[in-house]
């Protein structure tokens, strides 16, 4: 499969994936307030949208951009990956999680008013979010790794 198909994929499966963790993580206690309901909150303050199409609309609305980043965001790891073809996809992964939350989460979200910033937030929630975009791009890498592996030059081991 194309790389860049590949990592897309691989971005949308993660964005699943982490909307999942997220979700179950508030609704155990594990973790606090994520990200995703961050964004609604900001959605609906920016556009109204609770009054018009309620909590869920306005989650299904973030959820949409949500998979969409994580596309987007997969099709730049490919491009990454084409540049350090010898880092390992789990340390490439984790690397670009971790630029993402820097330039995304503790840069330009605070800008938008999306979040209040990490030093605010403080180092748990701080932490969490970082977490959870490491865990969204190992996930990427590794299916994007695995959605383009030649089964003929590269067998899978078992």
């Amino acid at each position: 499969m194309d790389k860049r198909r590949a990592a897309m994929i691989g971005g949308v499966v993660a964005g699943v994936l982490t909307t999942a963790v997220m979700w179950g993580g508030r609704k155990s206690g594990v973790l606090g307030k994520t990200l995703d309901r961050d964004a609604v909150d900001w959605i609906d303050r920016t556009t109204g949208s609770r009054d018009a199409i309620g909590d869920v609309g306005t989650s299904l609305v973030e959820f949409g951009n949500h998979l969409a980043a994580s596309a987007a965001f997969g099709r730049f790891y490919a491009e990454l990956r084409d540049h350090f073809p010898d880092t390992p996809p789990p340390l490439l992964g984790a690397l670009f999680g971790t630029g993402l939350y820097v330039v995304n989460i503790a840069g330009i979200a605070p800008l938008l008013g999306i979040t209040e910033g990490e030093v605010e937030a403080g180092p748990r929630k701080a932490g969490e979010r970082w977490m959870l975009h490491i865990v969204q791009s190992v996930v990427t890498a590794m299916i994007a790794e695995r959605l383009t592996r030649d089964p003929t030059t590269q067998p899978i081991e078992e």
